[in-house]
């Protein structure tokens, strides 16, 4: 059982809907969502609260609840993939790459899961694949000596991921080994945003149910411009902090921000 965020300023049943709606626009429900008992264990709450949530959920259109058959997701969204990006825009991997080795130091790996999946329509609409073809999957907890730090999950095409196993994922970042196994990287394509602990990275993570992350998506394509891993990485914002340099460029009329230099923080 996980604990709830108490000082969180929301009803438990909303902050329990909000943790679902994430995960079913993540396509983990394709079989079906747990049951109200095994939810109200979960989350540490009463059925009546899991109840409310669901029902919320289902006003919405996103499940489906029928007595003895359980409760579906009836709405699957794809990916929000970024669209490609050309010259200036281009992202050099050069700072992330040393960012990564700094991290990797500095820091040690729990390997939770590597096995070879299905591509949900999600993870294959990222990678640029059919829905359902072979997938490398990998989960890892990052930890510093103050405790857990992010909770990081990769797809990787099966063929790409050839030799990443559970000692090497251990060991080095993903990113690096893509190089070493002869993957001339390209570009990356990053998109930060904010997301709530379910009970299974809450803990991982060891932090509440429903507190707040900090959540990173990183799309990392060849020089071909072809996809080879989608990272979804959520880190606590009170260990870890990202850091963006940025410059103005253009005339004087039509000044942009562009950004030079890329860092992260941890503690």
């Amino acid at each position: 059982m996980c604990r709830m965020v108490r000082a969180l300023p929301l009803p438990k049943y909303h902050q329990i809907y909000l943790v679902l709606r994430e995960q079913l626009h993540e396509g983990l429900f394709v079989g079906g969502l747990p049951s109200e008992l095994s939810l109200t264990q979960q989350f540490g709450v009463a059925r009546v609260t899991v109840r409310r949530a669901l029902e919320q959920l289902a006003s919405e259109g996103l499940i489906l609840r029928e007595p003895g058959r359980g409760t579906r997701p009836i709405e699957v969204r794809q990916a929000s993939v970024p669209e490609p990006v050309t010259g200036a825009q281009r992202a050099h991997l050069t700072g992330l790459l040393e960012n990564l080795v700094s991290m990797s130091r500095h820091t040690t790996v729990k390997v939770l899961e590597v096995e070879n999946v299905a591509a949900s329509v999600a993870v294959a609409s990222a990678l640029q694949l059919l829905p359902g073809a072979v997938v490398q999957k990998a989960v890892r907890v990052r930890s510093t000596r103050q405790g857990p730090l992010s909770h990081i999950t990769t797809f990787v095409p099966a063929l790409v991921a050839r030799g990443m196993g559970r000692r090497e994922l251990a060991r080095k970042p993903i990113l690096v080994l893509l190089e070493e196994s002869g993957v001339q990287v390209g570009r990356a394509e990053q998109t930060i945003s904010a997301r709530l602990a379910d009970a299974e990275v809450a803990r991982h993570l060891d932090v509440a149910v429903g507190s707040a992350l900090l959540a990173v998506r990183r799309l990392i394509y060849d020089i071909d411009d072809k996809p080879v891993q989608w990272l979804h990485g959520l880190y606590r914002p009170d260990r870890y902090e990202y850091v963006m340099q940025l410059s103005r460029v253009g005339s004087i009329d039509a000044k942009v921000w562009v950004s030079k230099d890329v860092a992260a923080h941890f503690h």
